[in-house]
Order: C-alpha cells, then sequence, then structure tokens
C-alpha cells in the first residue's frame, strides 16, 4: 500500500487535523506491512495559487509552453503523480473561516485536471481518480456538523467525489475553541473513530 498524507494547517506544530491525520497513517501502517508514506506538507512547502500565468501555461499546449509555463505545469504534475500512485490518501482539513484552507484549495486547483483527474462525458463529469481510499480529519473551532455553518463538508464531499474519489471517512474534531474541557472530549471522540474505523 502505498499512503499519501496531505496536511493543510497552517499550523507547523499543535495542528489536531494533523495530529489525528498522522494517527490514521500509524494505524494504516500498523495494519498494512510494507506500506509506503508519502508525507506532504503544504504549510512548509506551499503549492502556489492558480493565476493567469498559471491558466495560461496550462492551456498553452505542451510544445509551446515557455520553459517557465513549463516549469510551472511541473509543479501540478507532480502533485497529481503522487495522487495517483497512491492506495490511500489521508488528508488534515481543518476548518477555517467556514470553508477549507488556502493550503488545500490551491492543492485541490491543482490535481484537478480535466482529462487526467476528470473528464466530462455525455452523461456529465467523471471523476478518473477510482479505486483509493480516503480519510479526512477535519478540525473545527465551533460545533458545526449537521449544522448550515458547515459549508466546509459539502465541498470536501463534493470535490473529492468530481475527482472520483467516493470511498471517505470522515472524522470530526469540533469543539476546539469551547476550552480545555470540551476540546479535549472531542479529542477523545476522534481517536475512538480513529480506532473505530482502522481496528
Amino acid at each position: 500500500m502505498n499512503i499519501l498524507q496531505i496536511n493543510s494547517s497552517a499550523k507547523s506544530s499543535g495542528s489536531e487535523s494533523t495530529r489525528v491525520a498522522t494517527n490514521i497513517v500509524n494505524k494504516l501502517l500498523a495494519t498494512n506491512p510494507g506500506a509506503t508514506v508519502e508525507v506532504r506538507d503544504l504549510a512548509a512547502n506551499p503549492h502556489p495559487v492558480l493565476d493567469e500565468p498559471t491558466l495560461q501555461a496550462l492551456f498553452t499546449p505542451a510544445d509551446k509552453r515557455t520553459p517557465e509555463q513549463a516549469a510551472r505545469v511541473a509543479l501540478d504534475d507532480a502533485l497529481i503523480a503522487q495522487v495517483q500512485r497512491a492506495d490511500a490518501i489521508v488528508i488534515g482539513a481543518p476548518m477555517y473561516n467556514f470553508g477549507i484552507t488556502v493550503q488545500l484549495k490551491s492543492w485541490f486547483d491543482a490535481i484537478a485536471r480535466a482529462g487526467v483527474t476528470f473528464k466530462y462525458s455525455e452523461n456529465g463529469p467523471v471523476g478518473l481518480l477510482q479505486g483509493k481510499k480516503v480519510y479526512v480529519a477535519t478540525s473545527r473551532g465551533g460545533m458545526h456538523k449537521d449544522a448550515p455553518t458547515d459549508t466546509q463538508f459539502p465541498h470536501l464531499k463534493m470535490f473529492l467525489a468530481f475527482i472520483g474519489l467516493t470511498d471517505v471517512e470522515y472524522v470530526f474534531i469540533e469543539g476546539q475553541a469551547y476550552g480545555a474541557e470540551v476540546a479535549g472530549k472531542q479529542q477523545a471522540a476522534a481517536d475512538a473513530r480513529v480506532e473505530e474505523l482502522l481496528a
């Protein structure tokens, strides 16, 4: 098994989403002898945002790209290749201001490529990254699960399905801004959920 861990917290330490994602990876390693892990920390190594020069590079035929355009597209190619060779993907996805982090959005923008990770058919879009198991650890300062304020979960679910990742398990770590007692209980519940998923 090849495991890809994506950490998207802006924090270099003390991130609950990263802690739980790492816990999931460790459980996968314990139950899959010989498994390998690739870790991409989007805070330590942020991916460039999708801007006009990037769009121009992506829509320029490969044989007509300038060296600068080819280098920029190659950065996205590397991320796509990581996802393609992964059997399991573990994403640490904290909620910032009711949505995903800019770090994760840049990763999403990089790996969503028509004809490579999705395609359009006469029946609509078809995701091409199929047959992979995905785990998402999402931490929140408030209590948003199943509430109108949770605009993050629908975004995550929709985007992952769009590129073919439909076998997804979510672990929620909520109430992290509600004081030590509430935060501790939520962390314990998240750890129990990981145990349940990967027993």
